[in-house]
């Protein structure tokens, strides 16, 4: 089914949006204490909903979108040390039960899975503890329906944008370098907690990393401001581009000792205190992008049928990539879409998209335009299903 309502369409030409003069982009990486609630958060969404749509043949009402870790203690030691207290992770939402297993169960199960194959360090570490309960029954009463008449569970906005912008792109990058097999490799003390800030400031480029090391592959401060200097070399060179990088600024070197630098038991800053929570890390699109539109919308662990600020985010970035794509002439694609609460998924409230023109905007191109977000929003319930089999990511 086409959405058969009414977009708001503003075109602007290439020449009266130049790039702007600072721009700004951020990632966390996969062990930062914010993504490990998002993750943990997600795989619990993930096999709530494999575990209805098992037991009912539909999802029901759940949402495990608040998730909190506090961090523990640890004695980090070169060569290796120890762990004093371990780090706590809570889940909370509303859960419907099942009627043949312990939904519990499948929540505590889903995050320790998820830390065992995200995180190289033993998951075992996390006290797991949950704080799920029944949902009120008018919001249940949203996931009644069938799935053609699905209506929002809440009042929200979804917002997305393509491309990436070439500092997106770099960031993207160098994540995916500190993550890959071969920086893995060559640096054994790089631990799975890192977050990169990149800044564009009119061409130039630059990118401070936070990234803990392991203490048990590191005997000596010297060898750990080697390693740093290696580190360096090896990004700029992978990366290749002409930029600063900088790399752990809070150590120093006067100290001595293990408590100058940014040294860790597990790899996880969180093991020395570092609290976590859902929604504060990257957005749907993998970034953190203050220069673009962007919800606040915590997608991680909401609902992959009902809930809007999942649904709409994660189809307001395909809906921008799909236009980018698709449509000739638009370089840039921005998109918001408003959802009210009891209305029908398929109809919302409001689809605000802002392209990016060169060549003009004809009445051709605008019903281009209208014909792509449409068919997207006609494909929510495929959105839904490759949401609940992983196939999206949404930090």
């Amino acid at each position: 089914m086409a959405y058969d309502g009414k977009f708001v369409i503003t075109a602007v030409p290439a020449e009266q949006r130049p790039m702007p003069r600072v721009e700004l982009c951020e990632l966390k990486g996969i062990g930062h204490p914010d993504s490990i609630c998002d993750g943990v958060a997600e795989a619990a969404s993930r096999a709530l909903g494999a575990e209805y749509l098992r037991a009912y043949g539909q999802v029901q009402h759940f949402n495990v979108d608040k998730a909190l870790l506090i961090g523990g203690q640890s004695l980090p030691r070169f060569g290796g040390g120890k762990i004093v207290s371990p780090m706590r992770l809570i889940l909370a939402g509303p859960v419907s039960p099942l009627p043949d297993a312990d939904v519990g169960e499948v929540v505590r199960q889903a995050a320790h899975g998820y830390l065992s194959t995200a995180l190289r360090c033993n998951p075992d570490l996390f006290l797991i503890e949950l704080a799920i309960r029944p949902g009120s029954a008018s919001l249940r009463r949203v996931l009644s329906q069938d799935s053609s008449t699905r209506l929002a569970n809440d009042t929200s906005f979804g917002a997305g944008y393509a491309p990436y912008s070439p500092l997106d792109r770099a960031v993207l990058a160098l994540s995916r370098i500190l993550r890959s097999s071969d920086f893995r490799m060559r640096f054994p003390a790089a631990g799975d907690d890192f977050k990169v800030m990149g800044v564009r400031a009119d061409l130039n480029l630059s990118f401070t990393i936070a990234l803990a090391f392991v203490d048990r592959q590191v005997t000596s401060v010297s060898e750990y401001f080697e390693m740093k200097i290696e580190m360096v070399r090896y990004l700029q060179e992978t990366l290749a581009l002409s930029c600063d990088i900088a790399l752990n600024m809070l150590d120093a070197s006067t100290a001595g000792d293990e408590s100058g630098i940014y040294l860790t038991v597990t790899g996880l800053s969180a093991e020395q205190g570092d609290d976590g929570q859902v929604g504060r890390g990257n957005r749907l699109c993998g970034l953190i992008t203050p220069g673009q539109v962007m919800s606040l919308e915590a997608a991680a662990g909401k609902n992959p049928v009902v809930h809007v600020g999942k649904i709409y985010n994660a189809l307001s970035l395909e809906m921008a990539r799909a236009i980018c794509t698709e449509v000739h002439g638009i370089v840039k694609a921005s998109v918001q879409i408003l959802s009210t609460v009891g209305r029908p998924i398929r109809e919302p409230g409001l689809v605000a998209i802002e392209v990016i023109t060169t060549g003009g905007f004809s009445d051709g191109i605008k019903r281009k335009v209208e014909e792509v977000a449409g068919r997207c929003l006609g494909r929510v319930d495929q959105l839904s299903e490759r949401l609940i089999r992983g196939e999206i990511s949404v930090f």
